[in-house]
């Protein structure tokens, strides 16, 4: 039986040995002394109890089961990142506090199950014109996401489709205007490690159409890109407000072990949040020499202070 501290690196069925850009934290956290395994959150046969400090990674698989992957977080004992805070972020309403708070988020209409929204209603409800986006409100890279043009009949129509299907679904919908600087100047994530920037990556645009079902992929074309000083500063500012939203919902703002945060700009040009992502996001790793190495020391470091 190995004396060596455990990690356990939590990810779904769907990839049982971790991603290509996770799998290599085994071995950097073996250098380290550290026990490191991927584990399936769903896997009634582990002792969550023994598991060491558990740090969440590839779980994609709960926008379906959302309720029961909370549940399953909130009774992990050593769960990173936090698991009110994984409560919070897996459902994109945690927009609206931050833009109740003053960040600047892209402009959002949400259809709710619960209003049993007809396809007539639903039509008269999205924009008249230009292109715009359907999400639903649980989920993650680009799955059942699709772009709409507003003014086109056929566009259009698949558009009510999309919606109605996740609205009967019991998912709720986001309708958001297509930005246009996406299919320019394209997506920016900002990656933070132990509360600290660290690096930034570029993704161009990956909707070009409407969504093909649930098993849809999109695949991301990513870039190395430097941040902007807005970019930067408007980061900061979510995470400022994630501190709030912390101490508000666990009594204290503790410090994140990692968090990214996508910005597209606006019409005027200004940084925008479209999602922070603090449950499973990719961290893109291998975009930028030592990423990795420095998430693996964060985890150690975690691993020494006993979480």
């Amino acid at each position: 039986m190995s004396t060596k501290p455990r990690v356990s690196l939590v990810t779904c069925s769907d990839i049982p040995d971790l991603d290509d850009e996770d799998a290599p934290l085994i071995g950097a956290l073996a250098d380290r002394g550290i026990d490191a395994r991927p584990v399936v959150w769903d896997d009634a046969s582990v002792n969550w109890a023994e598991a060491g400090l558990v740090v969440l990674r590839s779980p994609r698989d709960y926008a379906d089961r959302r309720e029961e992957f909370v549940g399953w977080a909130r009774s992990v004992p050593w769960l990173l990142n936090p698991a009110e805070l994984v409560n919070w972020n897996t459902d994109k309403h945690y927009l609206e506090d931050l833009r109740a708070r003053g960040v600047p988020v892209l402009a959002t209409q949400w259809f709710e199950p619960e209003s049993r929204l007809t396809k007539q209603r639903i039509h008269t409800r999205f924009p008249a014109s230009g292109e715009f986006v359907i999400k639903p409100a649980v989920g993650g890279g680009g799955q059942d996401s699709g772009r709409y043009t507003a003014n086109k009949a056929d566009s259009r129509r698949l558009a009510i489709l999309h919606a109605h299907r996740l609205l009967k679904d019991g998912r709720a919908v986001m309708v958001q205007r297509y930005q246009a600087s996406v299919d320019t100047l394209g997506e920016r994530s900002l990656v933070f490690i132990d509360g600290e920037f660290v690096y930034a990556v570029h993704k161009a645009a990956v909707l070009h159409g409407p969504s093909k079902g649930p098993q849809e992929e999109h695949l991301e074309r990513i870039d190395r890109v430097t941040a902007s000083d807005a970019e930067l500063a408007a980061a900061e500012r979510v995470r400022e407000v994630v501190r709030e939203i912390m101490v508000e919902r666990m009594g204290a703002a503790t410090t994140l072990l990692y968090s990214r945060v996508d910005l597209v700009n606006d019409d005027d040009g200004r940084p925008t949040v479209m999602e922070v992502a603090l449950t499973d996001p990719s961290l893109h790793f291998s975009y930028y020499p030592g990423a990795l190495e420095t998430f693996a020391v964060a985890i150690a470091q975690r691993v020494t202070a006993g979480r």
